[in-house]
């Protein structure tokens, strides 16, 4: 574990230059952050400047990627560049919503277990091991099944087309972010009861100083490097088990898309006689090269604090 640093501004402002500077120095982490800064940034714009209606048909269904359609067209004749554009916004809004949820409970419950101990500690731990133990999928399906009539009858008086299928990503960022915060709260943990026993807390105990103010002053600005880090890796995490949801048909469902309901549509489009092979390819591509991105920038910022 790095060296703990006081958590003033003073020193916040000087680190975090530092951390930039050792991060951009890997090749790796450039490019990964680019990668994945035009991915966002085409998710986010392009949809505004080509003016495509991802839900619109026309007869040309199965159209190979042309100058008209640069991915090609699906089964319904809807532009497929539309639609991945449309599947990246709904996925990369479903992995970071999530992970921000998994990280506000597993820092939360991870803080608390840690630094208060004792049987508060171990019912927290013994409820981790509990979900743990519990499959995903059913939590997820349970999940789904209880809430979204509740979501659609509270929806009920507002409903003008435009939040239909929205309830589901909405289950699916709660309940995708309330399995994933698992190991953040054990790493947490581990962390804080490390840092507990270090003589800044012991002094800021002896000033008199009350227990939050010793957890969000001291203790939390020396977790930033291991959440962070670990906030890398729990995107792709949630991403993939969206993707995993949605390919089931559990996940995303009509109109909306996110990579994981277009690759179950272009799976089902595969056959023997005729490959609409761009169906597959574009959604698994912009995926596979998000979750490359992420997981080489979190080796890169382990690497980076480890300095």
């Amino acid at each position: 574990m790095s060296q703990p640093r006081l958590s003033n501004s003073n020193s916040n402002s000087t680190a975090r230059p530092g951390l930039l500077r050792r991060l951009l120095k890997r090749p790796a982490a450039r490019i990964a952050l680019t990668l994945l800064l035009g991915i966002v940034l085409s998710a986010l714009l392009l949809p505004e400047l080509l003016r495509t209606n991802p839900h619109a048909t026309s007869p040309q269904s199965f159209q190979p990627p042309s100058a008209e359609h640069l991915f090609g067209t699906d089964v319904n004749g809807r532009d497929l560049l539309a639609r991945t554009l449309e599947g990246a916004r709904i996925s990369l809004l479903v992995g970071f919503s999530g992970t921000l949820v998994s990280l506000l409970i597993g820092t939360s419950v991870g803080l608390l277990a840690g630094y208060v101990g004792g049987a508060l500690d171990a019912l927290l731990m013994r409820l981790v091991d509990v979900l743990y133990a519990i499959p995903r999928l059913i939590l997820i399906i349970l999940a789904t099944f209880a809430l979204d009539p509740f979501l659609q009858r509270w929806l009920a008086p507002i409903q003008d087309g435009r939040w239909v299928g929205y309830t589901k990503i909405a289950i699916l960022v709660l309940a995708l972010g309330a399995i994933e915060w698992l190991t953040m709260a054990r790493i947490v943990r581990g962390q804080v009861l490390s840092l507990k026993t270090l003589p800044f807390v012991e002094a800021a105990r002896a000033l008199g100083q009350s227990h939050s103010r010793i957890v969000l002053r001291h203790l939390l600005p020396n977790l930033s490097g291991v959440i962070v880090v670990y906030l890398t890796l729990t995107v792709p995490a949630v991403m993939l088990d969206e993707s995993f949801l949605s390919f089931l048909g559990l996940g995303v469902q009509a109109p909306q898309a996110s990579w994981g309901s277009l690759l179950s549509d272009g799976a089902q489009a595969l056959n023997p006689i005729r490959s609409h092979w761009w169906l597959l390819l574009f959604p698994a591509a912009s995926m596979s090269l998000t979750l490359l991105s992420l997981n080489f920038l979190g080796d890169a910022l382990r690497d980076a604090l480890a300095e």
